[in-house]
């Protein structure tokens, strides 16, 4: 499914609100890991790297990919991840 982003908002919000199954219980307060993703297609490289709050998230996530997991509330979307794919993790 391809959806479309809005600069300044995060990919949880798009998600979300483009009606997919995403839990994000803290509404994106970095605060839970229920916006576990897969970033994928060589994008992960490309975003800066996580916070030391999501890293501290992510430990308490299931199946975390270390190349490839990240919290789609910390994920921003803007010019320099136009065309960024995603695959919703597992619960």
């Amino acid at each position: 499914m391809k959806l479309e982003g809005r600069d300044g908002w995060t990919v949880m919000e798009i998600l979300r609100d483009g009606g997919l199954d995403i839990a994000a219980e803290c509404g994106g307060a970095c605060a839970c890991a229920t916006c576990h993703v897969y970033v994928t297609d060589g994008w992960y490289e490309k975003l800066p790297p996580p916070s030391e709050s999501e890293i501290d998230m992510l430990d308490m996530a299931l199946a975390v990919e270390a190349s490839s997991s990240r919290l789609s509330c910390q994920l921003i979307c803007s010019q320099e991840t136009d065309g960024i794919k995603v695959t919703i993790a597992p619960e």
